[in-house]
């Protein structure tokens, strides 16, 4: 009988080198992504223009006397200024609005002070009628923010402040005229690239914005040229504030919802540093 025998060990099969992967990206997925972080970008920098659109329109009809545009030529530049930088025909009468309310009430001023991110200073000026409601307000939008209440004033100074449209041409007379008041003043020029406006900014003792105003006013009027578009006392940090991008744009974000409280008249902060308002 034959037998068969075995192999004590069958031969190893080849196994076929395996087809090498690498994870590929997906492209649509990444231009998402990049459409979706210049979106965020665009609408930051919108929101930052918008909230300042309003809060010049609030200051022009507070410190030109009052809320309606034809009666207020502060507030008309402001309004106008507003549009061309493209900001929402809504946005604008809403802060109208809110201007109008606010002149109509004569309530109590009051400020408060608070920190973010442990070094960033805020003061908020408000105009109310019952202190406790808006003290609760203010905090809880503090808190959603992670902000809190704190002691900051020793980071800023109150300034006067002008800022008017001239010529260049006639910025020398202005500044003669201003010297002619014998007020003590800062000043220095400035420019808005997009608009192609220029002037000059001008910043004093809050005593003596008045003065330095009524100085100026005769020779404005007998200028085509020049105008006043801001005229307030601003809380002026006194140093110049390092901070991250995310920083801005929380501190940015709680501006914007501390305006958008009725009885918020004003909210600065000391990363709106400003060489003039700040020179000591």
């Amino acid at each position: 009988m034959l037998r068969l025998r075995l192999p004590t060990a069958w031969p190893r099969a080849s196994h076929a080198q395996p087809f090498s992967r690498s994870s590929t990206p997906y492209s649509g997925h990444n231009k998402w992504s990049k459409i979706k972080q210049r979106k965020g970008a665009e609408d930051a920098k919108k929101s930052i223009l918008y909230g300042k659109a309003a809060s010049d329109i609030l200051a022009a009809a507070r410190n030109g006397g009052s809320p309606i545009i034809e009666e207020n030529s502060m507030l008309a530049t402001a309004v106008r200024r507003a549009k061309d930088a493209g900001v929402p025909k809504e946005n604008i009468e809403n802060a109208l609005l809110k201007a109008f309310k606010r002149k109509n009430d004569n309530g109590q001023a009051v400020t408060y002070e608070a920190m973010m991110h442990g070094s960033v200073g805020i003061i908020i000026d408000c105009r109310t009628d019952n202190v406790n409601r808006t003290l609760s307000n203010v905090r809880e939008v503090l808190n959603r923010h992670g902000a809190r209440q704190a002691p900051v004033k020793f980071m800023f100074r109150q300034r006067g402040y002008l800022k008017i449209a001239l010529d260049p041409n006639d910025i020398e007379d202005l500044f003669n005229t201003a010297e002619s008041t014998q007020c003590a003043f800062d000043f220095d020029e400035w420019e808005d690239g997009p608009s192609g406006s220029r002037g000059i900014e001008l910043a004093c003792s809050p005593d003596e914005l008045f003065k330095l105003e009524d100085g100026l006013r005769q020779y404005i009027q007998q200028n085509d040229n020049a105008e006043i578009l801001v005229r307030e006392v601003r809380w002026a940090p006194l140093e110049e504030q390092g901070s991250t991008d995310d920083e801005k744009d929380s501190v940015s974000n709680l501006v914007e919802a501390l305006e958008d409280d009725e009885d918020v008249t004003c909210v600065s902060t000391s990363l709106e540093y400003s060489s003039l308002l700040g020179n000591t």
